[in-house]
């Protein structure tokens, strides 16, 4: 089935390019390099669960594709695996109504026209017949998907060229998801349990995707370049990156005893500048090993693809676009904040976008964490105040409804970036409130499901903000809900109030309709350290000539008049 399927896709492509080729005369009205107008509906990603899909999940995704770059056409052709319980008569799944379905299958038995219809890219498929689970549904389509206006903030696909002028392809969807470019259901529940994934492309590209390449076809002018997946793979994980990539590899022995390659595709040229990226990684991937646990995928690989746009968390193949760049900490932090998301966002998922503090924060406190590791508690506390400037504390972290991708990372409609550099500076309060052993035992239970995982013993896990609470309070044997409370369910922060006299100088909390924040301030009277029970408010006695200092190791995330008076 499989290998009749890329034939089919193959000769299409061939097709379409050699009538390209021959016939630039053609009367063929094609869409505008700006690309199609895909619906609101297939422009989200999560919320609300259409009803024909609720109660599904993904076994199986076997992608194939092929491409007209001339044209910026994509021809697909995908099997899924479903299962659900009981038996229907109808469901649906995920596709962008920009492209022309040539024919949908339900257990290899072709459905009439009448039997389908992408209603706003919602592909609602009624069988003669109630079907029972699991089944297959097979949908062959084709057209010009979305291109993306600024990716990979904007989502969809880019037909680029490389400095050679190259074709150079690369998908980016996280904020829009998988129906851009593939048939899903596109809600974090829907990751494919396995994926196979046929890419073919003409002679001399190179496609680069997710896992493991289990073999390339050499079709004469093309080449059909498969990929496999051993795990459970994220929606918007799954990629496409293509060019005349060179590549650079190694095999990593981990601290746990196993090994695993490491594989970077990159253009040609500026082969130095690739090596000393490559070089990298190493360093990094003991660092995650040794602060988290071991890598998630080690069955498959540590992937690395050079992309036309910034970068992506794109499981066991991420993208890099931030050209060799190193910042002032000596690591290039687009890379090592993209493969912290291999723990964060592709090994625990969040089961709702509200919760995607838990990719982001903890993903971003991992390059102060990593700063600190190359180089101390000075680039630890710089990288830290960096992010502290950014904080906007409009929306919080957290809302307990349904959210769409776009709204959670949109200003003005969620919380945007503080579910960045404030769930980074969060993690950080925590770590010092809770103490190191009981924050990263915490972090790796939420992460593998263990304190003590080794590789083997664990699975790709869906998470959400209570479930990590539940842990803190497990490890630490408290009721830590109310920083909780405090931090991620109300946006405002916690105000430290200092009213000095000439004797004394009193602390308290102040927050948003009182609400309980029993957290203990260290305070500096002449260099001499104290921590108080701000329980309730204290007051210290001392003379006007003392120098008295609130949380003088910067521990604690506040509201500060010099970073939020803005």
């Amino acid at each position: 089935m499989v290998n009749t399927r890329i034939k089919q896709l193959t000769a299409i492509a061939l097709a379409v390019s050699i009538a390209t080729l021959s016939a630039c005369g053609s009367n063929q009205t094609l869409q505008t390099s700006s690309g199609p107008i895909s619906t609101p509906y297939s422009l989200k990603s999560g919320g609300d669960v259409a009803e024909l899909q609720q109660g599904l999940s993904v076994k199986h995704a076997d992608l194939s594709f092929a491409f007209d770059f001339r044209n910026k056409v994509l021809m697909g052709n995908a099997t899924l695996t479903l299962e659900g319980q009981g038996s229907r008569e109808a469901f649906s799944v995920d596709l962008d109504s920009v492209f022309t379905i040539e024919s949908v299958a339900v257990n290899g038995d072709i459905l009439a026209d009448t039997q389908y219809r992408n209603l706003g890219g919602e592909l609602q498929i009624t069988p003669v017949s109630a079907v029972s689970f699991p089944l297959t549904v097979t949908i062959v389509y084709k057209g010009q998907p979305r291109i993306p206006v600024r990716a990979p903030w904007d989502g969809g696909v880019m037909w680029e060229k490389t400095p050679e002028g190259e074709n150079w392809l690369a998908t980016a969807v996280q904020g829009e998801g998988c129906d851009l470019f593939w048939p899903c259901i596109d809600q974090p529940f829907g990751e494919p349990a396995q994926t196979d994934l046929h890419i073919t492309v003409a002679k001399p590209l190179v496609a680069a995707s997710n896992g493991v390449l289990v073999n390339v076809a050499d079709n004469g002018d093309t080449r059909t370049y498969h990929w496999q997946t051993r795990s459970a793979h994220n929606t918007y994980g799954i990629a496409l990156n293509i060019a005349p990539y060179e590549k650079l590899e190694t095999t990593y022995n981990s601290i746990y005893g196993n090994s695993y390659p490491v594989v970077y595709y990159h253009l040609p040229g500026k082969e130095q500048q690739a090596k000393v990226l490559f070089d990298e990684i190493p360093t990094m991937l003991t660092f995650f090993e040794r602060m988290i646990g071991p890598y998630p995928f080690g069955n498959e690989k540590v992937g690395v693809v050079q992309t036309p746009h910034l970068g992506m968390e794109h499981q066991t193949i991420n993208a890099y676009g931030n050209e060799y760049k190193k910042d002032e900490f000596g690591f290039d932090w687009l890379l090592q904040h993209e493969f912290a998301h291999e723990y964060f966002g592709n090994q625990v998922t969040n089961d709702n976008w509200d919760h995607m503090w838990i990719h982001e924060g903890l993903g971003s406190y991992m390059q102060p964490l990593f700063a600190q590791y190359l180089s101390g508690d000075v680039a630890y506390k710089t990288y830290l105040n960096n992010q502290r400037k950014g904080l906007i504390n409009t929306h919080p972290i957290v809302s307990n409804k349904l959210m769409e991708v776009e709204q959670v990372y949109e200003r003005g409609v969620g919380p945007a970036l503080d579910i960045y550099y404030k769930g980074s500076w969060i993690m950080h309060t925590l770590r010092n409130l809770i103490g190191d052993e009981a924050f990263f035992s915490s972090v790796r239970e939420l992460v593998y499901g263990t304190d003590s995982p080794q590789p083997g013993n664990f699975s790709t896990l869906y998470r959400n903000t209570q479930d990590f609470i539940d842990i803190v309070n497990k490890r630490t044997g408290q009721n830590l809900d109310w920083f909780f409370n405090v931090y991620l369910y109300q946006p405002a922060l916690p105000e430290l109030t200092e009213t000095r006299t000439q004797d004394s100088v009193t602390f308290a909390w102040k927050t948003p309709g009182d609400m309980a924040f029993p957290m203990p301030l260290e305070v500096s009277v002449n260099g001499k350290l104290q921590t108080l029970d701000l329980t309730s408010p204290v007051t210290l006695s001392i003379s006007p000539f003392d120098v008295v200092i609130a949380d003088p190791n910067s521990r604690i995330l506040r509201y500060e008049a010099r970073y939020d008076n803005k």
